[in-house]
């Protein structure tokens, strides 16, 4: 292979998507860069400003340009930091959230158009050779915290979290079918009928493959939210994923409105317990229990979110 091999891919590749088109309607208003770093402040936890000019490798007066113009625009509010005063802390407003899911819509549609012009026979193969570019040029490194990548959850993702929780849980503790079951109600559940407003799903991704679940629905409490079906993946632990989608999960509960959100587990799930606590969840209540083929403790869990947020 060549340098020449590599630009030429290159330049075949930046046409296929459109990557320089600043006229199709998939960037307007916003240039690609823009449209980054929105998707950024949508998908990141590092929101400070220093952290997204270090993760995008952008200079700090163009970012400082855009983020100027994204506050005018009314899609981001700034102020001082928690963990360092002396940096800006940024988060999308109601209106920014919509404009990243517009983006995130059309670019759903514009891969989707590519992927109808190539065979179903061949897709598993293009697949498999993108994921061979991304981690040869990755050099072979082991996944970083940075390169968990939150997102919605496209077509099959919900398949793949009833099997997953069903084979993890198996092989961890036990569980038989029954819990299968449970899962694959409430993902059918939620799949048949939710609100995009105030329920909402997230598959953790690392190295194009999913790693990760959470699930924030309606309770029937008025006014709070109910965190279900966290998972990760066994050989994804340790990138700080479980607090990312707990993280996801609280954000988006306080954005959408809610006063609280609360969750059932298990006591012997201590490190997703370990997560709740590290967020403000308190334990309200315990009560012993048969269900999944395995004599259990369910737990139930309370995060105030006015509370929280003072």
């Amino acid at each position: 292979m060549t340098v020449h091999d590599i630009r030429s891919f290159n330049r075949f590749y930046t046409n296929v998507i459109g990557a320089l088109d600043y006229g199709r309607h998939f960037y307007a208003p916003y240039t690609l860069t823009e449209s980054r770093v929105l998707y950024e402040l949508a998908h990141s936890p590092r929101t400070d400003a220093a952290d997204l000019r270090t993760e995008l490798s952008l200079d700090a007066g163009y970012l400082s340009r855009i983020l100027n113009k994204f506050e005018d625009d009314g899609l981001i509010r700034r102020s001082p930091s928690e963990r360092d005063p002396r940096r800006r802390h940024i988060t999308l407003t109601a209106r920014g959230r919509d404009a990243a899911d517009l983006l995130a819509e059309r670019a759903r549609a514009s891969v989707g158009a590519l992927l109808s012009t190539v065979p179903a026979a061949d897709r598993p193969r293009l697949t498999e050779a993108m994921r061979t570019i991304q981690e040869i040029l990755s050099t072979g490194r082991p996944p970083r915290r940075e390169d968990v990548l939150l997102r919605e959850p496209g077509p099959g993702d919900l398949g793949w979290i009833v099997q997953r929780n069903a084979a993890v849980y198996a092989a961890e503790y036990g569980w038989n079918t029954d819990y299968e079951g449970l899962v694959a109600r409430i993902v059918a559940d939620f799949a048949q009928d939710h609100d995009p407003h105030l329920e909402r799903v997230w598959i953790a991704e690392v190295d194009g493959r999913p790693a990760g679940c959470v699930m924030c629905v309606r309770d029937e409490a008025p006014g709070a939210a109910r965190l279900r079906l966290l998972l990760v993946e066994p050989d994804a632990r340790g990138l700080g994923i479980g607090d990312r989608l707990v993280s996801a999960v609280v954000e988006f509960a306080r954005g959408a409105g809610y006063r609280e959100v609360v969750l059932w587990t298990n006591d012997v799930l201590s490190a997703a317990r370990r997560i709740y606590q590290r967020h403000g969840f308190v334990l309200l209540a315990e009560k012993p229990h048969r269900s999944f083929g395995a004599d259990l403790v369910g737990q139930d869990w309370r995060l105030d979110l006015h509370e929280a947020h003072e």
